[in-house]
């Protein structure tokens, strides 16, 4: 073990400071250590722990932050310096965005594209409290929490949590608070052994319907029924907003939120939410945007970007259930979209149908072989929407896209180091970037949403 002075020089993918230091060796030489260093900011100098000096990387713990970045704020959360759930709750707001505005404008510079063109991410009013969807997990004690940073093994049981909607954290607590009365085990990733493996929270922030769906590695029948019975009569009591109350089977060995069998304890197997004045069926395994706040910020984005035209037709790749979809068929003539996940497109199909739109087309089919077949059916659009996975929609698609010479563009990207690659593969078809405008969808994490306006030149 031993002790450093270092100046953190940047920021890594995951929000933490990186820094360099040169050990002195014998006969003059020198080793360079690479150093991760959590929970600081670009410029401090600190002192850090080292364990092990032979290690050319590693992450070193902070002893003492000697020079304080000006930005630097005391986290709101009692769980933040070992809590996953945020990385930047010890940074000004301020900053944070500017540190997303800053790397947006990096990776284009990377690709070949003019840095200037990135607007000012916009942030929230209120950073807090702004998520519609979270997901615990049960350590095996018990306890309900969420990952250590850095350390995916192991749970860190929380009291609270200031990026959930309050009334689903205090849901949240309340089951756990349940788990521990009752001594019930929690899943261990290792030996496979334990009966509480999640909680899954979801709130419409419009409608005020709540969801939980427990996932457990038994059924809620025989010696656990009446212990089921208790959680659902504390649930229904404290909160009578929670409409879907689920027990969902999950013996898997993978650690994802999945399930082979859903048992409904109270209620409905979904919720109602709205955005825009559009309405929406959630599943537990529906995909919706989790800050609705600025997720309407998105859409609405997107629709000044595109001028949607009655007369036009209009393809939305990875359309999920429509958070776009609706909003924008409203506006086009027809619409067709693309979505590789059935449930999703089942979900979309009900959605247009619940809201009275009838002028769209849902496609269950990979992004490169549905553009084929809704191009020959639909006939060339006149306007593109895309708004991929983390992964991008990678060169295939995109190059695919170029083909189909759509006249406007916009890519709706939560990933800038996917999106911006992206992006060059449709230089060589004619397109130029009109406009790039980060949202910040995430406070106190490093992940930024942008809305890109692509042109075809002779337009």
């Amino acid at each position: 073990m031993a002790n450093f002075v270092v100046q953190i020089e940047k920021l890594d993918g995951k929000g933490n400071g990186q820094a360099v230091y040169w050990r002195e060796l014998e006969e003059g030489r020198r080793k360079k250590l690479r150093l991760t260093v959590p929970q600081t900011l670009p410029g401090e100098q600190v002192k850090v722990k080292i364990a092990n000096l032979e290690r050319k990387r590693q992450k070193a713990d902070v002893e003492e932050i000697l020079s304080v970045h000006p930005e630097r704020v005391t986290p709101a959360c009692p769980h933040f310096e070992k809590c996953g759930g945020c990385v930047w709750q010890h940074w000004d707001y301020t900053g944070q965005l500017k540190e997303k505005t800053k790397h947006v404008k990096n990776v284009f510079e990377e690709q070949g594209f003019d840095p200037n063109l990135v607007r000012d991410t916009i942030g929230m009013d209120h950073p807090w409290n702004y998520r519609n969807k979270m997901e615990f997990t049960f350590a095996p004690d018990g306890s309900l929490g969420l990952h250590e940073q850095g350390n995916f093994r192991n749970i860190i049981p929380l009291e609270t949590c200031l990026i959930a909607g309050k009334r689903m954290a205090d849901a949240a607590m309340e089951v756990g608070r349940w788990s521990k009365e009752h001594q019930l085990t929690g899943y261990h990733k290792d030996t496979h052994e334990g009966l509480l493996r999640h909680l899954m929270v979801r709130k419409s922030f419009t409608t005020g319907e709540m969801m939980l769906a427990l996932f457990a590695t038994e059924p809620p029948s025989d010696r656990l029924e009446k212990k089921a019975e208790d959680l659902v009569e504390r649930i229904e009591r404290k909160f009578p907003e929670v409409k879907s109350f689920l027990w969902l089977e999950n013996r898997e060995w993978a650690d994802r939120v999945q399930s082979s069998k859903t048992h409904v304890l109270s209620g409905r197997d979904y919720i109602y939410d709205e955005m825009l004045g559009f309405r929406y069926r959630l599943w537990f395994d529906t995909f919706f945007q989790t800050n609705p706040t600025q997720a309407e910020k998105l859409v609405e984005l997107a629709l000044e970007m595109a001028q949607p035209q009655k007369t036009e037709k209009m393809i939305d790749l990875f359309c999920g259930v429509g958070t776009f979809s609706l909003p924008f068929a409203k506006q086009v003539g027809e619409l067709a979209g693309i979505e590789i996940v059935e449930t999703s497109i089942e979900s979309a199909k009900r959605n247009a149908l619940d809201n009275g739109i009838e002028n769209t087309h849902f496609l269950a089919k990979d992004a490169r072989r549905g553009i084929d077949e809704i191009a020959e059916k639909f006939g060339k659009p006149d306007l593109l929407l895309l708004d991929p996975p983390r992964s991008g929609a990678g060169g295939k698609v995109m190059r695919k896209i170029g083909r189909l010479q759509p006249e406007r563009i916009v890519y709706v990207s939560c990933n800038p180091d996917t999106l911006a690659p992206d992006l060059k593969e449709l230089v060589p078809f004619g397109y130029e970037i009109k406009e790039v405008q980060p949202v910040d969808l995430f406070p106190h994490t490093v992940h930024v949403e942008t809305v890109v306006l692509i042109y075809r030149k002779d337009k």
